[in-house]
């Protein structure tokens, strides 16, 4: 899977605005794991990033191309700094927290039901 030009500029853009630097990131290819054949197995296509300011780490493996792993793990460093430093939740938080609360409400009502 190739990024196109516009997404990746898109992101440095908004990094620029919440003043993450390059030179704050870490960043480490690991070999990767998991299904995807021998080619995943020999090469080093995992990205990890550390936000050296904030501390937080991000570790990326969606697909067998580095570049694309490299803009995945910023866009979900972004996300995540977006949701520590301005409170902004991100879609996956939001998503879970939405299951969250469709378990409770099931198991509420198994309760409901096991006690008539």
């Amino acid at each position: 899977m190739v990024v196109s030009p516009e997404k990746v500029k898109a992101l440095h853009v908004e990094m620029e605005k919440l003043e993450i630097f390059e030179k704050d990131i870490k960043e480490s290819f690991i070999s990767g794991s998991g299904s995807g054949g021998q080619k995943i197995n020999k090469t080093q296509n995992c990205v990890y990033l550390k936000h050296l300011p904030s501390g937080i780490e991000v570790k990326c493996q969606k697909d067998r191309s580095r570049e694309a792993n490299r803009f995945f793990a910023r866009r979900e460093l972004l996300e995540k700094l977006k949701e520590k430093v301005l409170g902004i939740p991100s879609k996956k938080s939001i998503k879970e927290d939405k299951v969250r609360k469709q378990k409770k409400r099931r198991q509420r009502r198994s309760q409901d039901d096991q006690l008539e």
